[in-house]
């Protein structure tokens, strides 16, 4: 499996932001390694929730933004949010029966997400909401 890289179409024109999303990407390659290296469930376990953690909070944070501006597609956004946050709990959970698959499946789905999500959602929220802070 590849891991996942960086790329230009993934910027949504904010450096903190794209900062963030690259440090999602990283966490993404770091439990995929995980369970590719044959770590320990719990080093896994813990590098999946590790994931979810940082998942969880950049979206919260994203959310609050949105909500503090008025942004108009605020409902769209936080349910493409949560289909992923459910995706990557599913992953998770099927993490112990395959681990070559979940891996895979990690980084399939992540990657397929980060490049729509982050071109077309997250794009426009930023554009929307101009020049600020994210961190």
């Amino acid at each position: 499996m590849a891991p996942i890289e960086w790329k230009p179409e993934y910027s949504v024109g904010n450096p903190s932001v794209d900062h963030e999303h690259q440090e999602l990407i990283d966490l993404v390659n770091q439990t995929a390694s995980a369970i590719l290296d044959n770590q320990p469930e719990a080093d896994i376990q813990d590098s999946f929730g590790d994931l979810l953690r940082a998942v969880s909070a950049h979206f919260a944070l994203e959310e609050q933004q949105m909500r503090a501006y008025g942004y108009d597609q605020l409902d769209q956004h936080k349910e493409h949010h949560e289909r992923l946050l459910d995706d990557l709990r599913d992953i998770m959970d099927d993490g112990v029966r395959s681990p070559d698959k979940t891996a895979e499946r990690l980084a399939t789905t992540l990657e397929a997400w980060f490049g729509d999500h982050f071109k077309t959602h997250d794009a426009r929220l930023h554009d929307r909401l101009g020049s600020h802070s994210h961190s």
